[in-house]
């Protein structure tokens, strides 16, 4: 596969050749860290990270030990495709930039650079958003295709209410009924209307005739 780029330079135009591979079995032995198949992705995306942490590069110890940290990090999470890759990468990075800004912030603020250090904490705190807001997303993205619904199915009778909720999730049904509401149905108080005694014959008080 091949990539034809323009470049201008003033009034003259070079045409620049470049050859892109494409594996065509690929191995993904680095899918652990960049969610593809494909590991030159794999392998870009972690030069990528390593290169977007607050270290210094040249420090070759330093380089070793904060990459195979984040390294570790990032299999934890586990990305499964390369959009889960992208998120991961970004999360980790949006972290250490929130840490690394806090450490700035209350250093300033000790150092007695009040408004510096303020700053600093406001970077950290937007930081902090990202990684939030990253992290929801990568849920969500895993979360797709699952659903949820809710049935509930109402059944009333003469002496109480019964509500019971049917929920649906992920291909898996799960039946919950709960007495939610029992009330014993209002009915009219009966009016009992007084009843007149009825006079019944006495016998006795004399000897009867034979």
């Amino acid at each position: 596969m091949s990539k034809r780029e323009m470049r201008h330079h003033s009034n003259s135009v070079t045409e620049v050749r470049a050859k892109i591979e494409i594996e065509g079995a690929p191995k993904g032995e680095w899918k652990a860290l960049g969610g593809s198949d494909h590991d030159k992705w794999n392998k870009r995306l972690s030069l990528l990270v390593l290169s977007a942490l607050p270290i210094n590069l040249s420090n070759e110890k330093m380089v070793s030990d904060v990459g195979s940290a984040v390294a570790s990090g990032r299999m934890d999470m586990k990305p499964v495709d390369p959009i889960e890759g992208v998120l991961i990468a970004q999360i980790v990075t949006a972290n250490e930039a929130a840490l690394e800004f806090y450490r700035q912030g209350w250093a300033n603020t000790a150092a007695g650079y009040f408004d510096a250090g303020t700053k600093y904490l406001q970077l950290a705190d937007k930081s902090s958003r990202t990684v939030a807001l990253l992290t929801e997303r990568l849920d969500q993205h895993r979360g797709r295709g699952q659903q949820q619904i809710t049935v509930k199915h109402v059944t009333v009778n003469a002496d109480r209410a019964v509500v019971a909720d049917q929920i649906v999730s992920d291909n898996r049904k799960e039946t919950v009924t709960c007495n939610l509401l029992t009330a014993r149905t209002d009915k009219p108080m009966e009016i009992i209307e007084p009843k007149q005694n009825e006079s019944m014959p006495v016998e006795g008080g004399g000897s009867k005739s034979k």
